[in-house]
């Protein structure tokens, strides 16, 4: 990209923890979906890691934002100042003029055309001139590394923060999907919930995140477990502080609720399927994108219920935006992506 390059190529998986931009096939930005804005002038302070550190620790005059909720923008001021400020973290400082953009985004399989819409009007008011679209599922399964366009059934489940997407894909398009509202961010509130009710604790959503990621578990026995994580707060009752070691089997017992929903989801997608396409499932086994995907045991515990392979693809956090960033090179031969 010299200094006389005109548009400027970007692929932009917009998800409800987590916004990646990829660019001439690098993650150029990975950063939390969160934006300082404030409150007097609605002016931006900070975009992604700076304004995620200030989550819970704001001032009056502060207001910190996360503009998607359940995949989708929830805030449209809010997802357009985080869109151009995301946008800028990728161009170089030597050019004397903003090139334009040509963006494909990847959006919820259960969309409503509302919802489609304001993703379109947010990346064209941040500078976006042509605005593509593609589903999350096909994103992940063309991040995977699966042909999508061949005759044969695939089936992806991309469990990310805000939302939980199952598809089954053949022949360049979604033939069955299921998008559900219970994904990683309900795990979080899960653990939240548990820790006030059980142990008297208060727990930020920072530190069930972190309970998630180092005791999460879908099975409440594992080959391998974690050793249990200590947690300090204050007693909802005196907020006097505390210390509760966390064992990775109470966590498995705790999002048990939102792992069945899951589970229910997967079924109710694959009853949907052709049997020509479910006998492809079974043979291929089923693949696992998103952040969800490295919950610990999840995998085996889906294989276990519905008795076909789940497989967690190679990076998951990272599946859906490289399939955004192969959509992007092949803007002219993929016919799914919406403009």
């Amino acid at each position: 990209m010299g200094l006389f390059s005109f548009t400027q190529e970007i692929a932009m998986d917009l998800g409800t923890a987590n916004s990646i931009i990829i660019h001439n096939d690098k993650i150029v930005v990975d950063e939390p979906s969160v934006v300082a804005i404030e409150n007097k002038t609605d002016k931006l302070i900070a975009v992604g890691t700076p304004a995620h550190m200030m989550e819970g620790r704001e001032s009056p005059g502060i207001r910190t934002i996360r503009p998607l909720r359940d995949g989708v923008i929830a805030d449209f001021n809010a997802a357009e100042q985080m869109i151009r400020g995301m946008v800028k973290m990728v161009g170089s400082k030597r050019r004397w003029f903003s090139p334009s953009l040509r963006m494909v985004v990847c959006i919820p399989s259960g969309s409503t055309e509302v919802e489609i819409r304001a993703v379109r009007d947010s990346s064209e008011h941040a500078g976006g001139r042509d605005v593509y679209m593609i589903y999350e599922p096909m994103a992940a399964a063309l991040g995977i590394g699966l042909d999508v366009e061949a005759p044969e059934g695939n089936m992806i489940v991309d469990i990310g923060g805000g939302s939980t997407e199952i598809a089954v894909i053949s022949l360049g398009g979604i033939v069955s999907n299921k998008s559900i509202r219970v994904a990683g961010n309900d795990l979080t509130a899960d653990i939240q919930e548990h820790m006030g009710r059980v142990h008297n604790l208060k727990v930020g959503t920072n530190m069930a995140e972190q309970i998630k990621i180092n005791v999460g578990s879908a099975l409440p026995t594992l080959e391998n477990p974690p050793e249990p994580f200590i947690v300090t707060g204050p007693n909802k009752m005196t907020s006097l502080p505390m210390e509760v070691p966390v064992t990775y089997e109470e966590i498995s017992h705790c999002i048990e609720k939102s792992i069945t929903k899951m589970e229910a989801a997967i079924l109710a997608a694959l009853e949907q399927t052709p049997p020509e396409l479910y006998a492809d499932i079974v043979k291929n086994g089923i693949y696992l994108a998103g952040g969800g995907a490295l919950l610990r045991g999840l995998a085996k515990r889906f294989t276990d219920k519905i008795r076909i392979e789940f497989k967690v693809a190679e990076d998951p956090l990272h599946a859906v935006a490289k399939g955004t960033g192969v959509a992007l090179k092949n803007i002219n031969r993929f016919n799914f992506l919406i403009r």
